[in-house]
């Protein structure tokens, strides 16, 4: 039996989830003009799966412990659906998002969608094992399917497949420091102090319509997208206020929440934020966006919101937090502390892990042309049916325009009463991105 490697503790915790939270995947979704023949596209997935060696593995259990293995994995599974509605897109990837990915034959498969009487409009969605990959590395994937699909459809002859090498456990890519005496000591301390400020702050989250077992939990998206002047003027005035994208992001959905929950006998409530940022560029040396790996770090921040705090306030709060636990290294800690607060979520599913989730990309940097075809849209989102309570985001920009996956879980939230919230948070960043048209100004 050819076993290629044990899974690393990062990548188990990603194969346990895979089981026991219903669904744990990334599925990415590019809106695609130009006609797509499924014969070609099939040809691409042989490339593409060539050339990744995450691709050809599926995960076998052997004498309790998960292992790669390359013997034995299939072809990656291919459907393709037709849909009237241009709009149904966002059904087959909530199916996408609820269907378990069998790690034991395969760690990806892809839908080709077709819009009926638009033959020109084409979405392509992959739903990938969070084990090998995460939001940059499955986007450049789409990249690297339609750069072959092109060549293809060109007549190129493609003699050889360039095959990237495979890459070891995520934790051995991480700084030497943190598998050190003093890196565990300083891992016990971040989980201690992590538990401390939970119970201590109690952080408040949308309130749960319904708890069910996590067997009968299902996620869905809610998608959104900033027009080229929303998105461009929202990220000036991040400039302009001297924080990032993605703490104004974490502010907006923190402040969206507590207006929903905020009494008017109060004067604060307290509220917490997962982000999760890139860890490629923080390594040494970096590692290149078309390695197919998860290397998206976590990170928790609490806050207090008051009646009169601005977004702008509470976007800094959240950078200097990031910036400062990004100095401490626990961006790399996080790694090695996910399997533990995993196992908590799964033996406490009735808790909620943060009061929002904020997961950004930012601007990607892949082409939009592949000879006919071009990608008009793209973006990703996790299957966290898991994460009752919680207010998600998953963002990234492409061609000037933000795309916002927001994503939940039923039936603890209902799609009514997330639609409703979805729609403040979008008027609100449209609100700060103009505060002229707010002021009177011109």
């Amino acid at each position: 039996m050819a076993v290629n490697r044990k899974l690393g503790h990062i990548e188990q915790t990603m194969e346990i989830l895979n089981h026991r939270a219903k669904t744990w995947n990334l599925v990415t979704i590019s809106r695609i003009k130009g006609t797509i023949e499924d014969t070609v596209l099939k040809q691409s997935l042989e490339m593409i799966q060539s050339r990744h060696p995450a691709l050809n593995y599926h995960i076998i259990n052997f004498r309790n412990s998960y292992y790669f293995q390359s013997a034995g994995t299939g072809k990656l599974p291919f459907q393709l659906v037709n849909i009237v509605d241009i709009h149904e897109w966002e059904e087959v990837v909530n199916a996408e998002m609820n269907q378990v990915i069998d790690s034991s034959k395969y760690l990806m498969r892809v839908v080709l969608v077709k819009v009926e009487n638009q033959e020109n409009i084409n979405y392509l969605i992959t739903t990938t094992h969070h084990a090998i990959t995460d939001g940059l590395s499955s986007i450049q994937l789409h990249s690297e399917i339609l750069t072959y699909c092109h060549k293809i459809t060109a007549g190129e002859s493609i003699k050889a497949v360039t095959k990237l090498e495979a890459l070891p456990p995520i934790e051995k890519l991480l700084p030497a420091w943190t598998n050190s005496f003093q890196g565990k000591i300083g891992r016990i301390y971040l989980l201690l102090k992590i538990a401390f400020k939970k119970y201590w702050n109690q952080p408040k989250t949308l309130p749960v319509e319904k708890y069910v077992p996590i067997s009968q939990r299902r996620c869905e998206i809610i998608h959104r997208q900033l027009n080229q002047k929303s998105t461009q003027q929202f990220i000036q005035q991040c400039k302009q206020e001297n924080t990032t994208v993605q703490s104004a992001l974490c502010a907006a959905l923190l402040l969206t929440v507590s207006r929903q929950l905020i009494k008017s006998t109060e004067n604060n409530i307290q509220v917490s934020c997962l982000s999760y940022l890139d860890l490629r560029r923080r390594l040494q040396p970096a590692i290149s966006e078309e390695n197919m790996t998860v290397l998206a770090g976590s990170l928790m921040g609490f806050y207090k919101i008051t009646n009169n705090i601005s977004i702008w306030e509470l976007a800094r709060q959240v950078q200097d937090t990031l910036t400062r636990q990004i100095k401490q290294g626990e961006i790399f800690q996080m790694i090695s502390l996910a399997k533990q607060l995993i196992d908590f979520s799964l033996l406490f599913p009735n808790q909620v892990s943060a009061t929002v989730s904020v997961s950004n990309v930012g601007k990607v940097k892949i082409p939009h042309q592949y000879g006919e075809l071009e990608i008009e849209e793209i973006s990703f989102a996790g299957s966290h049916a898991l994460s009752a309570g919680m207010f998600i985001v998953h963002a990234a920009t492409f061609q000037e325009k933000m795309n916002l996956n927001f994503v939940f879980s039923q039936p603890s939230l209902q799609r009514k009463t997330m639609e409703n919230i979805v729609d403040h948070c979008i008027s609100y960043i449209r609100e700060i991105s103009f505060p002229y048209l707010i002021t009177g100004g011109t």
